[in-house]
């Protein structure tokens, strides 16, 4: 069923044996073109791969290591409206992937924030949204894929096959295990327009207790919130609708955000809705002084955009401006604070209160989310799949303390870990190896690892993501 008998001679070109013979031409020869370029490599260096984008916030410390083109792997495959599936490339983006969908009347169970996100990096990555409090995570969703695995392989791995180890070790291994070639996800419908509620609270403990109870409950189809202050806390919840009374538009010269603070009730077109932050890239923009009303006017809805904002962070820290500056100005040196964490909602007051304390950042965003199959083990992100959890994002840059150079995102680590939370690794991380391999579930990673990578072809998951290579 599945091509896994590690001899490459013996194959014929193309995708596992059990993908869909009715997926768009072209597929299999781009799977056979990527494989043999991963063949081709020098064996005796780790292979990452050679991407034109990243949504990732960890600087790489190595940039000599092979890269494997994948720009071809940008295909949306096919949209099923009647099995309400999709299947798509690895490098697809959610932006592609939603302008597929929608028109279907569909939307993927989870869209996260970001237009340039791509399925294969949401799966291995992680990401959440304000349905994952009823759809989880963008990997909840996932049927099935095709991976290349670290061996040369491409192995086709469900729930439910000899490959089944990697499909739940897959999610939270960022590439390190294989990469998907084609994901086949669930999708959702749809309704054209998603009505807003932006309710005020000034109680943490308040906050936290009617977020619990509106997920319990499913009062609504998405739930986040923004924390701007202590007494200052807006839990917003959209719902579909048929029709909407007007349309507020945020993709240009208003900001949603402050949106927030400004109308209890609001509509947004669905599309609209789903890329409601990507604008702003929540509140960052305001950093490259964008947020002002006359700049937007001159630069337009096709420059406010986060892959924008990306690459301006993107060639501060390969050049250091930032800091240069700061020097220059005779000012302190700042520490780069970007996290998203996840602690359970019992303890979600006691970790903003943590925040307000120590992480000088507003604002806050927060994003409750469950565990969508209760039955089902993510070895390598593990969550209580009885537990609500929220997620806190948190992104800027704070003045560093005295007792060292990463020491707010070191304590942010500690409190998250005391609080039975778990934490992205999108971000820097900062864990030592023994404590990392305990969190992150080192025992099955290492099982998965000697069976798809026995050759270390692709990098360790401590060094890609703490060492930074």
């Amino acid at each position: 069923m599945v091509l896994d008998n590690r001899s490459a001679s013996s194959r014929e070109p193309g995708p596992p044996a059990g993908a869909s013979s009715s997926l768009a031409p072209g597929y299999a020869e781009r799977v056979e073109a990527l494989r043999a370029a991963f063949l081709a490599q020098p064996s005796d260096t780790p292979v990452r791969l050679a991407k034109p984008t990243s949504n990732l916030f960890r600087p790489r410390r190595r940039r000599d290591l092979p890269g494997l083109d994948v720009s071809d792997l940008t295909h949306v495959l096919r949209v099923d409206p009647v099995s309400r599936t999709a299947d798509v490339e690895g490098m697809v983006t959610y932006e592609q992937l939603v302008d597929a969908t929608l028109p279907h009347g569909l939307m993927p169970m989870v869209v996260p924030q970001l237009k340039t996100i791509t399925v294969g990096g949401a799966v291995t990555g992680l990401g959440i949204e304000a349905s994952s409090f009823r759809n989880g995570m963008p990997h909840e969703s996932v049927l099935e894929l095709d991976i290349l695995t670290g061996d040369g392989e491409v192995v086709l791995a469900r729930p439910d096959n000899e490959h089944a180890e990697l499909f739940f070790a897959f999610p939270n291994s960022y590439g390190t295990l294989g990469y998907a070639l084609r994901v086949r996800l669930e999708l959702e419908p749809v309704r054209p327009y998603v009505r807003l509620r932006h309710l005020r609270y000034t109680d943490p403990h308040a906050y936290f207790a009617e977020l619990a109870r509106v997920c319990a409950e499913n009062r609504a189809d998405f739930v986040d919130g923004t924390v701007f202050g202590e007494d200052e806390l807006y839990l917003t919840l959209g719902t579909f609708t048929d029709e909407a009374p007007r349309v507020s538009d945020y993709t240009w010269l208003d900001i949603y955000y402050r949106s927030i603070r400004e109308h209890d009730i609001d509509y947004l077109p669905v599309r609209d809705y789903l890329w409601r932050w990507d604008t702003d890239w929540f509140w960052c923009s305001r950093a490259f002084g964008v947020q002002n009303r006359a700049v937007r006017l001159l630069l337009g809805p096709q420059r406010l955009r986060s892959d924008r904002y990306w690459k301006l962070v993107s060639l501060d820290r390969r050049y250091g401006v930032s800091d240069r500056v700061y020097r220059l100005l005779g000012k302190p040196r700042r520490e780069a604070v970007i996290q998203d964490v996840e602690v359970p909602v019992d303890a979600a007051a006691e970790f903003l209160d943590f925040l307000h304390r120590e992480v000088p950042l507003r604002p806050v965003w927060i994003c409750p989310v469950r565990q969508r199959h209760p039955d089902r083990q993510w070895p390598l992100y593990e969550l209580d799949p009885h537990t609500l959890y929220v997620n806190f994002g948190f992104w800027g840059t704070v003045p560093r303390r005295p007792d060292g150079p990463d020491a707010h995102n070191r304590a942010v680590e500690d409190t998250v870990t005391e609080l039975g939370g778990r934490k992205s690794l999108y971000s820097e991380a900062f864990y030592d190896e023994d404590t990392f391999w305990r969190l992150y579930n080192g025992t099955a990673y290492e099982r998965v690892k000697r069976r798809y990578d026995p050759e270390s072809r692709l990098l360790n998951l401590y060094d890609k993501c703490v060492r930074a290579e």
